[in-house]
């Protein structure tokens, strides 16, 4: 074989792996170098290397030989390294598949894929049905997960030891094929010294679209988290401050009798709880305590902010009730935690989407797939039996069709399922979204539909009050999410940038920034006033299903549909930590008044309670050096009687309200 023909063998390899500038400096220099040495003077190795590539591409045989050869090199390897190679597995095994796909080896993709999609079935399952469904090459450009994945690269964080053994392992074994994708669609990230523990495994491996170099260019904006000036905490330092322990005896003793009035299940027409809250992608506690204000209130300490939004004015008589039910707030800490009411849905026959609850647990809705939206009043569920006596004249909303009262007040107009609702912070408003791509607002007061909201073209997953009312956002399955006012029915801001449907959304408390969480993965903080990322935050495995912030504005806390929650720094855009212990879907998080402790609702029928103090005190760098893993500790589980948890609140003085569908099966 004669040097023009290696010539040519190259020059078909980088033209078939796409590499155009490289094959335009190689022939350049086969012009310059016409007298260049014939090919009995080539080195041995290159030329075993040269034929090696050139068979590589016409020999499917060798992604399944190559591959599998990994796997078990990876699978005996030494026990304090396993877990740091295992991470590449999953990328190689994905672009392999698609590698045999782009260059139309249908059958033998097939059989690839089937042979070992099992090794990645339980951290990987979503990605796995979509890349199922790649059938030809033109789906890899058609399909925008595939498409990405094929035009990014995954970012991979191991040890140097670690990443020294695999490339001498692949150089040894004359492993071409695995090196050759490997050195193009994966980006190690090697750090000194010795191997991350496994529990930071959620940490090191993500697959992005825009890239970790994009996001953190992103992440370096700056962003103000503080509290508003002159905001209700503001003015509780100004009136006094927390009354004492003999004040707040009193006052709690009024309380707990209406806590008793609440601490009722709630029917519904249609009731009982699926296993999954809102199927979108088959689409179409001792006593708590009582302390004087201290470390643990981290909202009094937080930096102050100007609003750039203009905020409505709150009338003197709602500031004096907040101020008194701020005054009579339990201090929560890892050593007194919430006392809890539930609100069970019952016989919903799998008909409750979502549900929500008033910021003093008085009004609790649900809405459900017959369109219906349906709110319960816990303070007059007692009296429903004395006809005539809450209500004399006939509303169409509270009467059923034989005239009997209803316990519910039943609010009718969209046309498809109600995915999401909210209240405005005063109880007075109502906001529920739906399939029908509208959001509506609801009164309260007068049980009736005020607005029709239209701007989404598909199915609007989640919609939220601003935490100082009139303004409110929305997130939909047309991958935007959109800022609203309640006397405008044209949004604001329309905020896009994510790759696939945005699931969840949660304001800011200083109301200048939304987070929204996305089934791409990731989750975004966005300018209210520009419309402007200020934040992407990576490194979950699966669609972001709730977020929260917390009082001072510092941290957001997400949870997503595996069952992990992660916390983050809003300040700099860097996960804390992960928290693992949930065994299903995270549908719901509240941080308390303090944000000393984080509570969590799951589809596996807990809710855990989690102590934040812990995790922001530690840097993770020290935890390393003691060993300690465990950086955010879970304190107490909640239980359920076969209950998934839908939703979660904290009242302004430390109750914890929380609300599911009763679903035996569960």
């Amino acid at each position: 074989m004669d040097k023009e023909d290696y010539d040519k063998m190259i020059l078909k390899y980088l033209r078939r792996r796409g590499f155009t500038q490289t094959e335009q400096i190689f022939q350049q220099e086969q012009q310059n170098n016409k007298n260049a040495a014939d090919a009995s003077q080539l080195d041995p190795d290159l030329t075993k290397q040269i034929i090696s590539f050139s068979q590589s591409e016409s020999v499917p045989a060798l992604y399944h030989d190559g591959y599998s050869k990994l796997r078990s090199w990876t699978d005996s390897s030494l026990e304090l390294y396993k877990h740091e190679l295992l991470r590449v597995l999953y990328p190689v095994f994905i672009h392999c598949f698609m590698d045999l796909i782009a260059k139309g080896h249908l059958q033998e993709a097939r059989t690839f894929f089937n042979t070992f999609r099992g090794d990645h079935e339980m951290m990987h399952s979503r990605d796995l049905t979509k890349l199922e469904g790649v059938l030809s090459p033109s789906h890899l450009e058609e399909m925008e997960f595939a498409h990405t994945l094929r035009q990014s690269k995954v970012k991979i964080k191991i040890c140097q030891y670690s990443s020294e053994l695999l490339l001498e392992y692949l150089h040894k074994t004359q492993s071409i094929m695995m090196l050759g994708i490997i050195n193009e669609y994966i980006d190690f990230q090697v750090s000194p010294g010795q191997p991350s523990s496994i529990a930071d495994d959620a940490e090191a491996f993500s697959l992005v679209g825009s890239g970790q170099d994009a996001a953190n260019l992103i992440n370096q904006k700056e962003i103000h988290w503080g509290l508003l000036e002159d905001s209700i905490e503001d003015r509780l330092d100004k009136t006094g401050g927390m009354l004492s322990d003999s004040e707040k005896t009193e006052g709690e003793a009024k309380e707990g009798e209406m806590d008793e009035s609440k601490k009722k299940s709630t029917e519904g027409g249609k009731q009982g709880g699926p296993p999954n809250k809102k199927l979108k992608k088959d689409k179409v506690a001792g006593p708590a305590g009582k302390t004087a204000r201290g470390d643990g209130d981290k909202a009094a300490a937080a930096p102050r902010v100007k609003p750039e939004l203009a905020l409505p004015t709150i009338p003197a008589d709602v500031e004096n009730s907040i101020l008194e039910d701020l005054r009579n707030r339990v201090q929560l800490s890892n050593t007194t935690l919430p006392s809890a009411c539930f609100y069970t849905f019952i016989n919903t026959h799998n008909g409750l989407n979502c549900s929500t609850i008033s910021h003093d647990g008085a009004l609790v809705a649900g809405g459900f797939s017959d369109s219906s939206l349906k709110v319960w009043n816990m303070a007059k569920l007692g009296s429903i039996g004395n006809s005539g006596e809450l209500d004399s004249a006939a509303n169409e909303n509270t009467h059923g069709s034989n005239g009997g009262k209803r316990s519910y007040t039943l609010y009718r107009g969209h046309s498809g399922p109600v995915y999401s609702a909210s209240f405005s912070p005063l109880g007075d408003f109502l906001l529920s979204s739906s399939s029908d791509s509208t959001i509506r607002l609801w009164s309260t007061v007068f049980n009736t539909n005020l607005v029709c909201y239209k701007g989404h073209n598909y199915p609007v997953w989640d919609v939220q009050f601003s935490p100082y009312g009139h303004y409110f956002a929305s997130a939909s399955h047309d991958r935007t999410a959109r800022v609203w006012a309640m006397d405008r029915v044209q949004p604001l801001r329309i905020l896009a940038g994510h790759l696939s449907d945005v699931d969840c959304v949660q304001w800011h408390p200083n109301c200048n920034y939304i987070a929204t969480g996305s089934s791409d993965k990731t989750i975004r903080m966005w300018d209210v006033q520009n419309g402007e990322c200020m934040r992407i935050f990576i490194g979950h495995r699966s669609s972001i299903l709730s977020l929260a912030m917390s009082p001072d504005g510092r941290y957001l806390a997400s949870g997503d549909e595996d069952g992990t929650i992660m916390m983050w720094d809003v300040s700099n855009g860097r996960c804390i930590t992960p928290l693992v212990g949930h065994t299903s879907c995270v549908w719901s998080l509240a941080f308390s008044c303090e944000g000393s402790l984080l509570a969590s609702g799951s589809a596996d029928s807990t809710v855990k309670l989690w102590d934040v103090n812990s995790s922001a005190k530690q840097p993770k760098s020290e935890e390393s050096k003691t060993g300690n893993t465990n950086r955010l500790r879970s304190l107490k589980t909640l239980p359920t009687k076969s209950t998934p948890v839908y939703s979660l609140r904290f009242s302004r003085r430390n109750l914890l309200f929380a609300s599911g569908a009763l679903s035996p099966n569960v």
